[in-house]
């Protein structure tokens, strides 16, 4: 039954209608901030500013995903995860990634309804391919800014940090992504409005109690 009412409410309007309200009052709210962001990023490595990189949505399908640019260009052929201490991060990068600042772009996202408020994070299709048919039910839902595992991963690029470069994609994909993807499925089963509120809440409090590494 839990299942069934999460579900229900993963597709239903009251849930669009809130990541509606929301992305679209975030967006007009903070254009000076957006301003401000982009500036940084023109004037600290120049274009692009936006990084944009695909990532498996709802059902499987793909989509792009947007972000202020915190590295180097051309970093995005390496490794697709980021450790504390990592070259490729540019001096502002590590400010908009420390302060999630640099996910903001991510409302446009929301609002065009390739994302939700709170979801299973989305990953790149190479880790996708590596879920179980167990694991493949996340994507039953749609990708979120937000998830369960946002939480309690909040140090994930220190965490990362501490593993040897060599092992680092094996380590996330062996340790910290099926941990993740455990936790979002027991979102689904859970999902709710004011569940997602109390996600939401819990985010922003982690994101401005965690202290950056280096």
């Amino acid at each position: 039954m839990r299942h069934a009412h999460g579900r229900t409410y993963l597709q239903g309007r009251v849930k669009r209608g809130f990541d509606l309200a929301v992305s679209l009052v975030t967006l007009l709210a903070l254009s000076p901030i957006y301003v401000i962001l982009a500036a940084l990023v023109l004037v600290s490595s120049g274009t692009p500013i936006f990084f944009s990189q695909e990532r498996v949505g709802r059902y499987g399908s793909p989509f792009r995903l947007f972000k202020f640019r915190t590295m180097r260009p051309g970093s995005d052929r390496g490794l697709h995860i980021t450790a504390s201490g990592d070259h490729r991060v540019t001096p502002v990068g590590r400010f908009l990634r420390a302060a999630k600042l640099d996910e903001l772009p991510q409302f446009i996202n929301v609002l065009k309804g390739e994302m939700s408020l709170v979801g299973p994070r989305p990953e790149v299709p190479r880790y996708v391919l590596t879920y179980s048919p167990e694991q493949r039910r996340v994507l039953e839902a749609r990708p979120g800014l937000t998830d369960p595992a946002s939480v309690l991963f909040v140090e994930e690029e220190r965490l990362l940090g501490r593993v040897e470069e060599d092992r680092r994609e094996r380590y996330y994909i062996e340790q910290v992504l099926p941990k993740k993807l455990r936790m979002n499925l027991e979102y689904i089963e859970r999902a709710g409005f004011w569940y997602d509120v109390s996600l939401i809440l819990r985010t922003l409090k982690a994101i401005f109690s965690h202290q950056p590494g280096d």
